[in-house]
C-alpha cells in the first residue's frame, strides 16, 4: 500500500476559512482511502493547534513527513498557500510522485491499483 500525503492550504484569516480548509482536505484524504491509499492529512492533525508554536515548526513537520511518503497529493489552490508551495517544492527536490487534485483522479486511481 502506498502512503500519500495531502498538501494544500490551511493557515488562513479566520478559523471560519480554516475549518473550510480542513474539510477540503479531509474530504479528498477520504477518497484517497477509499481508493486503498494510506492517507495523511496534516489538516486534521494540526487544526486546533494555532498559535502553540510557531509556523515554521508546522512547515518543517510537513517537510520530514513529505520526505517519509511515497507520494503527495496537491489541493486546488495549493499555488495561494505558502506552506503548500514549500511541500510542492521539497516532493519535486525528493523525487516523489506527485498528483494535482481533481486533474490526476484517474491518474490516482491507477496508482492506487498498481500498488495495493
Amino acid at each position: 500500500m502506498k502512503t500519500v500525503f495531502v498538501a494544500g492550504p490551511f493557515r488562513a484569516a479566520i478559523s471560519w476559512e480554516i475549518q473550510q480548509n480542513v474539510t477540503r482536505a479531509e474530504q479528498v484524504a477520504l477518497e484517497l482511502w477509499r481508493m486503498g491509499l494510506a492517507v495523511l492529512c496534516p489538516h486534521s492533525n494540526c487544526r486546533h493547534f494555532q498559535g502553540a508554536a510557531p509556523d515554521d515548526v508546522w512547515l518543517r513537520g510537513d517537510l520530514e513527513m513529505v520526505s517519509r511518503f511515497d507520494a503527495v497529493v496537491m489541493l486546488p489552490t495549493w499555488e495561494f498557500s505558502e506552506g503548500a508551495r514549500g511541500e510542492h517544492a521539497h516532493a519535486i527536490k525528493e523525487g516523489k510522485v506527485v498528483f494535482y487534485w481533481p486533474t490526476d483522479v484517474l491518474k490516482i486511481a491507477k496508482y492506487a491499483e498498481e500498488n495495493p
